[in-house]
Formats: structure tokens, sequence, C-alpha cells
């Protein structure tokens, strides 16, 4: 059923055929002739770095992201960090589909092995899906989790999408690769443009996206690295051929505290290694399943059996009051209609005032439950931006366009700012960022007057080699600061061509 909706995409978008039957195939995979030898191997990296199946050509693609891994030697050792808890489950799921094993690199390129990375475009999660292919490949979204970051289930998804990229561009791994960049009908498009014209129809000779043309060379080079680390300036930290986390089927709604208290992990790392959680509970979607290290499950279970059938969740008895709807008190507990409704046994939304409601209620204070999507929302509204920042409520009739216009800014800007879906509906009520440049609103008092420092924004193509040490000591501003401006994670690597503003202080001292 995917395979024919893609098949459609591409119908759709006027595509001439499914890649030349003709043309000569840049990567086929060859099945090693032995994988039980690999079985061995101590270490994740080694595994990857001696199962590669792709066919490497010489490139200068390659080597220009070759040369960037090799400016910035702690690259790698960072994406080892990240990637230990999940790149086991990531490797195990493309052996199960019969996938290239260097396709386990591919969530570095696309959002450095960080789950809760998000991009401009609304993609997310390890594997950046975005909302429609997401929903093709069966990752769905509620109040309570998001498929498109949970580990498991985005990973399954982008195994068989690219399964099927693969079998619409018959064997070409690195067409499907571009593909899942750029999308099967771009890159279509431009193998049909070539065979007008006569040319070529492999990656290397399409004219695609400047993206995508980076993109495939990225994972490439990444291939390419972990052979020989070393070498290029690189060291990749040990991560251990076995697995990291343990799937655990619940058969009841948790609040994520009362893991915490039983496993001893931190809010944080329940969060880190089930970043599909939304809120402070698990799913009331029954079963669901979680990840937790293997050497908490023991304590986690030991636990479960102590508990025995007591709820898992605490609830308090709400009294009606006048004035009061099942949306209202839904948002005053943080859960859902739906949930209040069902354990309720309400069949439709009519409450009545003096009687009582039972209504989920968290152990703990809101601002615990640290990485939940409200308290991501949250630091972004309260990250400090060398920008006047405003707080707009969202109001009824309101629209990305309208709110662009009236701020004079672009739909993408608020998309970017907010973490938001274009094509979602606004909630009345939801509060949204909006920065405007200090610089226009300087008096020109001020400028008039000598000696005052001035704020000047200047906008920073990053170049080869680049990195926040060096740009912050030509500009003579602190990383901190770019970081704080630019809204840049701790972890975040700057890639060429990246945009940053970077503010400076100009002292008008030739003004009178």
């Amino acid at each position: 059923m995917r395979f024919v909706l893609l098949l459609i995409f591409l119908i759709l978008s006027g595509c001439q055929g499914i890649v030349d039957k003709n043309q000569t195939l840049a990567s086929l995979k060859i099945k090693p002739e032995n994988s039980v030898q690999y079985s061995q191997e101590s270490d994740l990296w080694q595994v990857i770095a001696d199962r590669q199946e792709i066919k490497i050509v010489s490139n200068s693609r390659i080597q220009s992201r070759i040369n960037w891994i090799s400016n910035h030697p702690e690259y790698l050792s960072l994406i080892s960090k990240r990637a230990e808890p999940f790149l086991y489950l990531v490797v195990s799921e493309l052996e199960k589909q019969d996938i290239p094993i260097e396709i386990a690199l591919l969530p570095i390129v696309e959002s450095d092995y960080y789950p809760f990375s998000y991009s401009h475009g609304t993609a997310v999660g390890l594997w950046q899906f975005i909302p429609s292919t997401g929903r093709m490949y069966g990752l769905e979204e509620d109040w309570w989790h998001a498929d498109r970051r949970d580990v498991l289930a985005s990973t399954k998804a982008a195994a068989n999408y690219l399964k099927d990229l693969n079998v619409m561009f018959k064997g070409d791994w690195l067409l499907s690769i571009a593909a899942y960049n750029a999308g099967p009908g771009r890159v279509q498009k431009a193998i049909d443009a070539n065979i007008k014209l006569g040319k070529k129809t492999d990656f290397w000779s399409l004219n695609l996206p400047k993206e995508t043309e980076k993109y495939v060379p990225k994972l490439l080079a990444l291939g390419q690295v972990i052979k020989d680390p070393s070498r290029y300036n690189q060291k990749l930290l040990k991560i251990d051929n076995k697995p990291f986390l343990k799937s655990i089927e619940l058969d009841s709604q948790f609040d994520l505290a009362l893991i915490s208290q039983w496993t001893g992990l931190s809010i944080d790392q329940i969060y880190k290694y089930n970043p599909g959680l939304k809120r402070w509970a698990t799913p009331e979607s029954l079963p669901y399943i979680i990840l937790l290290p293997k050497q908490v499950v023991n304590s986690f279970n030991d636990n479960l059996l102590k508990q025995g059938q007591r709820p898992k969740i605490s609830w308090t008895r709400y009294k009606i009051k006048p004035g009061d709807s099942l949306s209202l008190i839904a948002q005053s507990y943080n859960t859902t209609i739906d949930q209040i409704k069902s354990v309720n046994g309400l069949d439709n939304d009519t409450i009545r005032t003096d009687k009582y409601l039972i209504v989920p209620l968290a152990q703990k204070e809101e601002g615990y439950y640290s990485l939940s999507e409200n308290q991501r929302e949250k630091s972004r509204l309260n990250t400090q931006k060398n920008s006047e920042k405003t707080i707009y409520k969202v109001v009824a009739g309101d629209s990305l366009w309208k709110i662009s216009t009236k701020f004079n800014t672009t739909i993408n800007n608020l998309v970017r700012w907010n973490q938001i879906i274009p094509s979602d509906s606004l909630s009345i009520g939801k509060e949204l960022v909006i920065l405007s440049d200090k610089k226009n609103k300087i008096e020109l008092a001020k400028i008039m007057n000598t000696g005052i420092d001035i704020d000047r924004n200047i906008f920073y193509t990053v170049k080869e080699g680049d990195n926040l040490s060096r740009i912050a000591q030509k500009y003579k501003v602190k990383v901190l600061d770019i970081r704080t401006w630019n809204d840049l994670s701790e972890g975040y690597i700057l890639q060429p061509g990246d945009k940053l503003t970077i503010t400076i202080k100009v002292v008008n001292s030739n003004l009178s």
C-alpha cells in the first residue's frame, strides 16, 4: 500500500518513468561472504565500518565533507555519546530489513542523533520525518505521544520507507538516499530531465537541490571516516555491540515520576530514551512500549510486582463548578477531554454543576517534567535572545499569514521560532514568540550621541573549517552569546552554509 502511494505521488508529479532502465547503478548491495564473523566484534562502530555495502567512488563532494570532519576533532566523540543508547536498535532494525548497515549513520546526517531535533521544515526526531510522510508510514501523534520522535517507531518507519525507495529506484542506494532527503518525485524529475538530454542518470550526474547534493556525500564521508577515525582526527567512543535499552510493554498508564522512583533514572533520562513522550505520563492508549536501560529493568519489574493492580498514576475527585467545561478542567489538570470522558464513562461533553469527576493528576509539579512538550516550549519562550521579544496570544480568526503580516515577518520565521507545523490549526490562547531586531528600535537621539555603544547585527555564512570558537574570536564575542543569539543547542554542530546572526558593539565615536 505504501509503495502504491509513492507511485501515485510520482505519477501526480508528472514523472516519465521510474529510473532509466539502462542506467549503471551507482551502488548495488553486495552481501558479505560471512556475516557471522562480525557478531563477535565488541564495538558497534567497528561492525558498521567492516560491513559497509554501498560502493564509494572518489568524488570531490565526499572529500569536502571528509575535510570538514577532519577540521572538527570533537565531532564524532559528541555523536558517539548521543548515539550510544540508540545505535544497537537502529543497526538491528536495518539488518532485519536487509538494508545496508551504513544507513545507521543517516541519523547523524539528519539530526546528529539528537532525539529532540526539529527542523524549520517541521521534520522531527532522529530520522527527521515530516508529518505527511510519517502518516504514510504509520507514525501517528496524539496529545500524549508523537511517533515521529519515538526511536523504535520512527526507525521501523524509516527502514520501510528506504526499502520502498530502493525498490522504486531499482536497487540504487544513492538515489534512494537522495530521495529520502529531496522526495522521490524530485529525484525522478531530475532523472527524466537527464534522459531527455541524453545524459547519465546516476546520482552524481543529476541536477538536484544543493542540500541533496551535499546530503548523500555526508553519509558516504561518514562511512569512510569511521573505517579509520584517527586518520581523520576523530575519536569514536566505543559503543558495545549489545542492547543498551530494553523494550518494556506497559499495560496501564504510568506517571513518569513513578518510573523515575522505581528505576533511579532521572526524569530527563526517561524522556531522552523515550523522546516520543509529550506529557507527564505514558499514553493512555495501551499497550505502550517504553525503553529502559537494561540495568534498571529488574528494579522496575520488582517494583511493578510489589505495586500489583494499584494505579500507576494519581487521581483526584473534582467537584464541578458553575461555568466549568470538560475543556477547562482538562486544561487545568494537564490532561485530555477524552481521558476524562473515558475514566468517568461519559458519552458526551455534558457535565453538571456539583457532580464529581475523577481526573488524572501528575505526582509532581509541572516544572519537574523538564523535557515534556510544554516545558520545552516554555524553555523556548524564556530563551534570552538579543532581539526584542514579543509574546503574542492567538485570538479567534488568527492564521500564521495574518500574524506574520501583523508583525512584518514571515510564516517561516514563525514556524522556526515556535517549532510549529504550518498545516496545524492555531489554538486560541496559544502563546507565540515574535522576534524583532533591536537595531530598528534604537532612537535617533542615541545614535547622535558621541561614544554610545550601538548593537549592530551582521549575518555570517559558515564556511568549511569554521567552528564557534573561531567565529567568536574573529568578532570578539563569546561562544555562549553566539549560541544564544541563534538559538543553538549546546550540542549543535555547525554546517557549511549555516547562517548566523552576530551582534557586535559599534562605538559611535565619530558622530557629534
